[in-house]
């Protein structure tokens, strides 16, 4: 099984939202959705804009703390690096 770490944005250099899960296109329909309350419902964060693949779910939970704790500058480039426009790659894994 997979586990994913990954990042959401609300638009290019908007606010973000990390997060973990074995299930990613269930979990970013959720936010996109707006299925559950909370910090992405409210600010509309819902473009994924990076997403990380682990063999285990302790190596993605571990990642998903280090990524939390990071500047968010670390963070922007990050995305930059593997995703320059800030596309929206949920169409890409949902089909």
């Amino acid at each position: 099984m997979a586990y994913y770490v990954y990042i959401l944005a609300s638009r290019k250099h908007g606010m973000l939202c990390i997060g973990v899960t074995n299930d990613l296109v269930r979990r970013v329909y959720q936010h996109r959705t707006k299925a559950v309350p909370g910090f992405t419902t409210k600010y509309g964060v819902d473009k994924l804009v990076l997403f990380e693949v682990f063999d285990d779910p302790e190596s993605a939970i571990a990642r998903e703390k280090e990524l939390k704790k990071w500047r968010r500058d670390w963070k922007t480039r990050l995305i930059e690096e593997q995703n320059p426009n800030w596309d929206d790659l949920y169409s890409g894994i949902a089909s």
